[in-house]
Formats: C-alpha cells, sequence, structure tokens
C-alpha cells in the first residue's frame, strides 16, 4: 500500500475529485483501514492499486477540489456532495483507501475482499457515474 498521492487523473476538468475506474472506501480508524488495505491484498488486489488517504489527505488535498464547484448554479453531478461527505467522515477521524478497480479485479472482487471490514462509507467512481457502496 502507497500513501495518496492527488494526481491531475483524478479531477475532472473543472478540478473536481472524480477518480474514475476507482473505489473510495472510508474507515473509522487507521487500523481499520490497514486491516482492510491487507484483506484486499491477500484478494490478490495488487499493494500498489491502494492507497492509505490520512484524514489530512482527505481534507488538504480532495476536499479542497470542491472549491465553489455549486456556484453560480448547484452541479447536475454528485461530485461536491460526495466529497463533502468525506470530509465528514475525515474531519471525525476516518481514513480511506484509494482502490484502483480493474478487469482483474472488478468492483464485486474488490467488496468480496472487504467483507468483515466493511468501509463507513464507499463509493465507486465509474465514467459518468458515482455507484454508492456503503
Amino acid at each position: 500500500m502507497k500513501n495518496f498521492q492527488l494526481s491531475p487523473d483524478m479531477l475532472t476538468m473543472g478540478g473536481q475529485f472524480y477518480p474514475t475506474d476507482h473505489i473510495v472506501a472510508m474507515f473509522p480508524t487507521e487500523d481499520a483501514a490497514r486491516a482492510a488495505a491487507r484483506a484486499l491484498a491477500d484478494g490478490d488486489v495488487p499493494e500498489d492499486e491502494i492507497s492509505l488517504i490520512t484524514p489530512e489527505a482527505m481534507l488538504r488535498d480532495i476536499v479542497r477540489t470542491v472549491g465553489n464547484a455549486d456556484l453560480p448554479l448547484p452541479s447536475a453531478g454528485t461530485e461536491a456532495d460526495t466529497v463533502r461527505r468525506f470530509s465528514e467522515l475525515a474531519s471525525q477521524g476516518h481514513f480511506g483507501l484509494l482502490i484502483h478497480v480493474s478487469r482483474e479485479h472488478d468492483r464485486d472482487d474488490i467488496m468480496d475482499a472487504l467483507k468483515g471490514h466493511l468501509p463507513a462509507h464507499a463509493q465507486y467512481y465509474r465514467k459518468l457515474v458515482i455507484e454508492d457502496l456503503a
């Protein structure tokens, strides 16, 4: 597992956080997030496809991408609302995992590997759709 680094390919053209083909899963503690990452690795998800997002990184790097997304009119998408939910959880000390979804390890494989390590909140970023997982 690596530490989270925000990269330009995780942003929309408008600069909002939208990591297509990734799941963001939030856990109440660092230990819970690390245990979930171990379960994913045991489920054959490569460790370099899992990133740990600290509450500080969530607030500093991801939440700031919302900016004035709803101005002058509310967004038609849910990107800003999703990031606001992550903000609430990070403010409470939740840690996140950014998990790449691939052909080898699809959404169902990843969620199966997380059984017993259920996230407090999880979103799957697909092209044009953010899917609630937990």
